[in-house]
């Protein structure tokens, strides 16, 4: 019996768990690893709700990306990442027929900037959490992005630092699945 020869680090999901003393923190586990990450100030919530702060409980889909290429070179990955430039939003208001999809300025209702100062969304894969199968008030723009300094908790997201992006997102692909819980 042959057996496959392993070749770099390969796995079929990424698991999210709060850490055990800060509900604002999590631990990410993938290809063997286990690193720190950064969730919403309200931890993790089993019934996500629009503004409230939680990082929802579940299994979502990686989609695919955006990339500020003016400021970060990723290695290659299989998830499609496309550039970010200005006017690039993402639409987050609950009562608008596009939320919780991506909007070009000008645009009236709430939304979020795409092309952001603090670098956030320098490296933003974009999860499905509320796209495919979308509700009102149900959440959006849930991402998987880049840290703030001294973890800082996010609206929602997954966050990690830069060197974690780089290692990780050479093995993402379309439908890799991020597991919460």
């Amino acid at each position: 019996m042959k057996r496959k020869k392993k070749s770099g680090v390969r796995s079929d999901s990424i698991v999210v768990r709060a850490a055990p003393r800060d509900r604002k923190r999590a631990l990410v586990q993938f290809g063997g690893r286990t690193v720190e990450a950064a969730i919403g100030r309200s931890g993790i919530s089993i019934l996500k709700r629009e503004g409230d702060g939680a990082t929802p409980h579940g299994t979502m889909k990686l989609i695919g990306g955006y990339l500020r290429r003016d400021r970060v070179l990723l290695p290659p990955s299989a998830l499609p990442m496309k550039a970010i430039r200005r006017g690039m939003l993402w639409c987050d208001a609950p009562s608008h027929a596009c939320y919780n999809r991506p909007v070009n300025a000008p645009f009236a209702a709430s939304h979020e900037s795409m092309m952001r100062d603090d670098g956030l969304y320098d490296v933003c894969l974009v999860m499905d959490w509320n796209i495919s199968s979308r509700r009102r008030q149900a959440g959006s723009a849930i991402f998987f992005h880049l840290i703030r300094p001294g973890y800082e908790p996010t609206q929602g997201c997954i966050a990690v630092s830069l060197p974690t992006m780089r290692r990780m997102i050479r093995h993402m692909r379309p439908g890799m699945v991020v597991k919460v819980v």
